[in-house]
């Protein structure tokens, strides 16, 4: 295999940029996180019919992960070089931004001027915010919110007679719009 430059022989690259166990607790825990909550939160957005699912949901958290994780493990290589005021940290703050503009790409407006899409907005903002939080290196607090609110988004579909569980048909999708108007 041709490659752009070679190895030392015995080279381990993953070894040398992160031992197991901060590739554990920075890397693999917290992605296992935000694939779980942003799964049943994804799932819940797809069964009541809106916009952004499964996909939308995990994609955001997972890359937001992935880019605080980069600008951490910046932060601690300019530290370990001894560079005193780390200019890269400011990746976070774009992702804040940018994530608004997908938000409220999923905000309409309909012919009666009624707005849909406030709530599949805030948990695309959620997405990206707990794949932030966990990327950070904190763990308990992520995985604390990220229950939190799953928890919320079902009590609250359970308690409008929505089976957050299962897709909804519908006439019954029909019914629980027609209701609020």
């Amino acid at each position: 295999m041709h490659t752009l430059f070679q190895m030392p022989d015995g080279y381990d690259m993953i070894q040398s940029f992160l031992t197991w166990e901060q590739w554990l607790y920075m890397i693999l825990i917290p992605g296992f996180v935000v694939v779980i909550v942003k799964f049943f939160i994804g799932m819940e957005r797809q069964n009541v019919g809106k916009a952004a699912g499964i996909s939308a949901h995990i994609l955001v958290g997972l890359s937001a992960l992935m880019i605080s994780f980069v600008q951490r493990a910046s932060y601690l290589s300019e530290v370990a070089n001894g560079i005193g005021d780390p200019e890269g940290q400011r990746i976070i703050a774009q992702v804040v931004t940018g994530i608004g503009f997908i938000g409220a790409g999923v905000i309409m407006k309909d012919s009666r001027n009624i707005i849909h899409g406030i709530t599949t907005a805030a948990t695309i903002w959620f997405s990206a915010l707990l794949g932030i939080v966990l990327g950070m290196g904190y763990l308990y607090e992520g995985t604390l919110f990220g229950v939190f609110v799953v928890l919320f988004i079902f009590l609250r579909d359970l308690k409008r007679g929505v089976n957050p569980f299962k897709p909804t048909d519908d006439e019954k999708f029909e019914k629980l719009h027609i209701d609020k108007k």
